[in-house]
C-alpha cells in the first residue's frame, strides 16, 4: 500500500523557530541513539507531570511519544517495480487445525513479494477468527513488510514486500511468520509458524 503524499499544512513558518526546530531534530537523534531505536512509552505519571511543568496538554504528549516509539514505520517502503519472475515454493506448516503454507516468491528488480497462506476448517461459529496481523522475519539484512491481507472463509492471505530482492535459490533460509492481533504492536501474540528451506 502506498502512502498518501505528504502536503505541507500551511505555508506559514516563524524563523524564530528554526533553532528550536534543529534542537528538536537533534534531540530526537539522541534519543534514539540513547536506546538503539526502543524507546519504549513513558510512564503516564512521567506525562503528566511534564505536561504541567511545561504548560502543555497531556494527549499532545501521549501522541508525541506514541509516534515516536517506533519510527520505523516511517521508513521509506521499497515498493516492487519490474517483474522477474515467479520462484515455486509449494512449503506448508500444520498447526493448531490450520496450514499454513508460502506457496511461490514474486520476484522483481528491486524487491521480492512472499505469498503467505492460511487455511482452516471453517465452521458457522467460527468463520473468520483467524485473521489477525502478520510480521515476517528473515533476518537483519531484509527489510519485510506487510501489504495486505484479504480472504473468504477457511482462507486467508497476505502478501509481504522483502528488499533487498531474496535469491532464486532460497535453500538454507528460514522464514519466522508471527502472529500480532494489532498493527504495529511490539508484543506478537507468541504464535509463529517457522518455515526453514533445507538445501
Amino acid at each position: 500500500m502506498n502512502r498518501i503524499p505528504f502536503e505541507r499544512p500551511t505555508e506559514h513558518y516563524d524563523e524564530r523557530l528554526y533553532p528550536i526546530d534543529e534542537q528538536l531534530c537533534s534531540l530526537l537523534k539522541q534519543r534514539k541513539d540513547t536506546t538503539n531505536n526502543n524507546p519504549g512509552f513513558p510512564p503516564l505519571e512521567n506525562i503528566s507531570k511534564w505536561a504541567e511543568k511545561y504548560d502543555l496538554y497531556e494527549d499532545l504528549l501521549k501522541s508525541l511519544f506514541g509516534v515516536l516509539e517506533n519510527d520505523d514505520r516511517f521508513r521509506p517502503r521499497v515498493e516492487p517495480t519490474n517483474f522477474q519472475n515467479y520462484i515455486p515454493v509449494l512449503k506448508s506448516v500444520e498447526k493448531e487445525q490450520c496450514l499454513y503454507s508460502v506457496t511461490f516468491i514474486r520476484q522483481y528488480a528491486n524487491a521480492s513479494v512472499v505469498n503467505f497462506n492460511i487455511d482452516w476448517e471453517a465452521d458457522d461459529e467460527d468463520r473468520f477468527h483467524r485473521h489477525s496481523f502478520w510480521e515476517l522475519w528473515i533476518g537483519e539484512e531484509y527489510d519485510c513488510r506487510g501489504t495486505f491481507g484479504g480472504g473468504t472463509e477457511g482462507h486467508i492471505n497476505y502478501n509481504f514486500v522483502v528488499s533487498p530482492p531474496l535469491p532464486d535459490d532460497i535453500s538454507g533460509m528460514k522464514f519466522i511468520f508471527r502472529e500480532k492481533k494489532a498493527p504495529f504492536k511490539e508484543k506478537p501474540t507468541g504464535l509463529e509458524i517457522i518455515m526453514n528451506f533445507v538445501k
